[in-house]
């Protein structure tokens, strides 16, 4: 074989990025996400977005408050293996199982609700791997909220993949099913 085709045989590999690599990489105050093993910087969300975000936050925690259960703001690390590292936007443990989250260590076991709030730089990944890699760590809903259409979705996670089992709408209102009792008016996620 000649040099050209021996260096065709060679196959280049990205080595795979552990949690234990991204704890000590200095702080630069970007967001990492890891799916696998591969690095995913997340995007500064813009304004629409984290307005969102805080209405539906203020809610879970009023939640939180009535009910138990712990809800948590982004950025957090929730840690499902050495190599898969997500960054929900919400994260949410209800009271059976916040015990579960160590206040000053890293959460290694999956939320009972996240959410992820679209924008238009990241609906891909929200929609597709980040999805899917909740759905194969046993998360067992997970809500789409999108502010530039008005709508918040319910995924149920049946056998290993979600199903859309509530689509609302601002003249709706939206409630969970892990959340016994959660419930919310939509047009008030809303405030523009």
């Amino acid at each position: 074989m000649t040099d050209d085709a021996n260096m065709a045989l060679v196959r280049l590999e990205k080595p795979k990025v552990t949690y234990a690599d991204l704890e000590a990489w200095p702080d630069d105050g970007r967001r990492y996400e890891l799916y696998d093993g591969e690095v995913y910087v997340c995007p500064a969300p813009r304004p629409r977005h984290q307005m969102a975000l805080a209405n539906l936050y203020d809610r879970l925690q009023q939640y939180a408050e009535r009910h138990g259960g712990l809800a948590l703001l982004s950025p957090i690390d929730i840690v499902f293996d050495a190599h898969n590292v997500l960054q929900p936007d919400i994260a949410f443990f209800a009271a059976a199982r916040r015990h579960h989250v160590e206040l000053d260590e890293a959460i290694r076991v999956p939320p009972d609700v996240v959410v992820e709030v679209i924008s238009p730089g990241t609906a891909w990944n929200d929609l597709g791997r980040k999805k899917a890699a909740f759905a194969r760590f046993g998360v067992l809903e997970y809500w789409v909220l999108d502010p530039h259409i008005e709508r918040i979705e319910r995924h149920s996670l049946t056998a290993s993949a979600y199903q859309l089992t509530l689509a609302a709408s601002p003249k709706k209102s939206f409630e969970s099913i892990v959340l016994n009792g959660f419930r919310c008016e939509v047009a008030g996620l809303f405030p523009w």
